[in-house]
Parts: C-alpha cells; structure tokens; sequence
C-alpha cells in the first residue's frame, strides 16, 4: 500500500509539473539556450519543423491521391490513420529534418549575420535599408538558395547531377514565381520588425509552409519523371 502511495503521489506530482509549465518560462528557456548556443538551437529547430513540414506534406499528399481515384471513379477508399502511417515515406521526412539541420538553419545563420554586418539593422523598420536587404535576399540569395535545395535534396534521394538538372528545367521557374509571392512579404516582416537573434526561428515558422510546398513540388516531379522514364 505504501509503494502504491508513493507512485501515486509521483504521477500527481508529475502531472501537476506539467500542467504548471508556464510558457512564458519556455520562451525564456529557449532564448537561454539559443543566445548559450545560436547554432545548434536553430538547427535543431529547423530540423523539427522541416521534418514536420514534409510528414505533413505527405498526408496531403495522400489525401490528393485518394480524392484523385474517387473523382476518376474507383469509388470510395477508406484508408484509416494506420495505413496512412504505415505509407509513411520515413527516409523523405528524414531527408527535410537532415536538410534543416545542415543546411537550411546553418546557411540562414551565417547569411544574416553577414548582411546585418555589411547593412546594420535601423531602429525605424520603414527605411531604404530594409528595403535594399529585402532584395538582396529575395533576388540574389533565394535563387541562389533554391538551386541548393534542390540539389542537396535530389542527391540525398539518390538522383543524379543530370536528373536534378532536368528537375531544375522543369520546375525551377515555377518554384521561384511561389517564392517570391510568399517570401518577398514574409522576408520584408522579418527584416523590419524580427530582433536578429530571432530572425532565422521566424524564417522556421514560415519554411513549415513553404516545406510542405517544396515537398509536394519535388516529389511530384520525382513521380512524373519516373513514370516517363
């Protein structure tokens, strides 16, 4: 009786801990450890966000494909939570986690600090300053960025130099028209009201969308590309 007490008293005490966090104390925990260690804490961040942003690419994904063959008339296809599971592509959603680790969070990191040093942030966020930084980073640094992307990704999957070459023929264009109607506004709020330290989190928050586009985008190509071949 006295053990069960005692676990008793440790689950209520575990469950009380948890409801009582406060999440203002989290936010503070988290801005600890990201000024301790920028680095590491956005890349972590990006990792589980962008890994997120494809598992959830993925469930759109099949939730297109199921509609597709009931309006083509293969009536209805009832697939349930675990089926969708078990369809998981885990080495993709692995791919974006690893891409936000190594790649998207680093090259954010060091980017921004080199143009905060060669255009210091201003005070007033309506200035020609911002204004310059929003197309430098939209008209140099993006298409730059995307070409990375897909080519990090595409190898990651296994495709070849030619293959994502052709991916890029095909898709880049488009791609970069999608960009630029979400991430001109999105970068121009991030460059003008975001502290520097808190930039590349918010760049997280807004890459979970443009993740799951990219996902869908690439992978896409990925099947029409196969089924040609």
């Amino acid at each position: 009786h006295i053990q069960q007490q005692q676990q008793q008293q440790y689950r209520s005490s575990t469950t009380s801990h948890l409801y009582s966090v406060d999440p203002a104390s989290l936010w503070q925990s988290y801005n600890e450890a990201l000024e301790a260690s920028p680095l590491v804490v956005k890349s972590v961040t990006a990792s589980v966000i962008l890994g997120a942003a494809d598992f959830t690419g993925q469930v759109i994904e099949s939730k297109q494909k199921e509609q597709k063959t009931i309006d083509a008339g293969g009536g209805s296809t009832s697939v349930d939570d675990d089926n969708n599971v078990s369809s998981l592509d885990l080495p993709r959603v692995l791919r974006f986690a690893f891409f936000g680790l190594v790649l998207q969070a680093p090259w954010n990191h060091f980017y921004y600090i080199f143009l905060d040093g060669v255009l210091p942030p201003t005070p007033d966020p309506f200035t020609a300053t911002t204004g310059i930084k929003v197309l430098i980073d939209q008209f140099i640094q993006a298409p730059v960025f995307t070409v990375l992307i897909f080519f990090f990704l595409g190898i990651l999957e296994g495709k070849s130099v030619k293959n994502v070459q052709d991916q890029l023929d095909a898709d880049y264009k488009d791609t970069m028209l999608a960009n630029w109607k979400l991430w001109v506004p999105a970068t121009a709020v991030n460059i003008a009201f975001c502290p520097p330290a808190l930039r590349v989190l918010f760049i997280n928050a807004v890459f979970f969308f443009w993740s799951i586009f990219l996902s869908l985008k690439l992978n896409s190509s990925s099947s029409s590309s196969s089924t040609d071949n």
